[in-house]
C-alpha cells in the first residue's frame, strides 16, 4: 500500500483523459502527496464527470476527533466489502484519483 503518490502530468492530459471539461483551480505538478492533503479528485456529478479537490483519508463515521481520523488512507480490495468503515462507501461515494506514480 503506498503512503505517497505523484501527480506531473498536464492538466490537458488529465482533461482529455477523463472527459473533464475544465480544472477549476490553478493546476501544479506534485512530486509528493501525503495523507491529509488536498488532491485532485473526478467525480461524477448529475451526471456529468468534473474536477475538485478532496482531501486523501477517511473520517469514519463514529469517529469523534476529525484530526486523529485520517490514519485510514488505504483499504484492501480483498476486504473493502467487508469493512464497516468502507462497506457503503464503497457502493455509494466512489471517485477516481489520478495519479502516475506511488512511493511509501
Amino acid at each position: 500500500m503506498c503512503g505517497r503518490f505523484t501527480i506531473v502530468f498536464d492538466s490537458d492530459e488529465l482533461m482529455e483523459r477523463f472527459d473533464v471539461d475544465e480544472v477549476p483551480y490553478e493546476w501544479n505538478k506534485r512530486y509528493n502527496i501525503a495523507p491529509g492533503q488536498l488532491n485532485p479528485a473526478i467525480i461524477e456529478d448529475q451526471g456529468q464527470r468534473r474536477l475538485g479537490q478532496l482531501k486523501w483519508g477517511l473520517v469514519p463515521y463514529w469517529s469523534k476527533d476529525e484530526k486523529s481520523s485520517y490514519k485510514m488512507i488505504n483499504a484492501k480490495a480483498e476486504t473493502i466489502q467487508e469493512k464497516p468503515a468502507f462497506k457503503q462507501l464503497f457502493v455509494r461515494k466512489r471517485c477516481i484519483i489520478p495519479a502516475d506514480g506511488f512511493f511509501y
